[in-house]
């Protein structure tokens, strides 16, 4: 019985793993639709959501069966709940990556629409982010998960900086509007992405060390 249920919880771990590729995959692909204002690229980023829905839904009845029947508890409890929790975390960054791609698809439209440079550094930020945090729970790897919670203040400062220059340009031409706006849509979909993808990175923490450091608990309980 025991045998069968660490199977399941192997099983479990390799379709996260399988997820976790699949949207760090659609991610990239929604960044470089951006860049390369290329729709047909921003509607694979759309056409393989349905795919991350399909496995969110498939992890989800596999934990729910696990809390069902095998009562789990400790070590393997912490596990399951934060398989439960990274599992909705991807399937939600799928969803901002297609914002993403949807936002590429207008960019495409306006003739001479810009990017901001630190559109592209936001990108590269929470690209290594996302890895990393996918990583950590791979190898279930605290270090390397506290290494992505230090990372998020940088996109919070970009995004509010995107924010700022978008709203100075659009003071003083109005006809750039629109193109405008779709950067700050996709400034505030990668500082989302970054958010999600920390509390990843808070799951590995919490199973591995058994530590709640979400909301800057440790900070708050010294």
């Amino acid at each position: 019985m025991e045998r069968h249920f660490q199977k399941e919880l192997e099983s479990l771990k390799t379709s996260l793993v399988k997820m976790g590729s699949v949207v760090e995959e659609n991610f990239e692909r929604s960044i470089r639709s951006v860049n390369e204002r290329n729709s047909d690229i921003a509607d694979q980023v759309i056409e393989t959501d349905k795919r991350v829905d399909a496995l969110e839904i498939e992890i989800d009845n596999a934990i729910v069966d696990l809390l069902a029947l095998q009562q789990p508890v400790a070590s393997d409890l912490r596990f399951i709940l934060a398989a439960l929790k990274i599992n909705n975390d991807l399937e939600r960054i799928s969803d901002h990556a297609v914002n993403i791609a949807e936002a590429a698809h207008i960019l495409c439209s306006i003739a001479n629409a810009r990017v901001l440079e630190e559109i592209p550094q936001m990108a590269a930020i929470t690209k290594v982010m996302l890895k990393d945090a996918i990583d950590s729970f791979i190898l279930m790897n605290p270090s390397m998960a506290h290494k992505v919670l230090k990372s998020d203040d940088q996109i919070d400062d970009l995004n509010r900086l995107v924010t700022k220059r978008v709203i100075a340009v659009i003071k003083d031409k109005t006809e750039t509007v629109e193109g405008e706006l779709e950067l700050v849509r996709i400034s505030r979909n990668l500082e989302r992405i970054a958010d999600l993808t920390t509390n990843i990175a808070e799951e590995v923490i919490f199973h591995t060390q058994a530590r709640v450091v979400k909301h800057h608990a440790e900070e708050n309980n010294k």
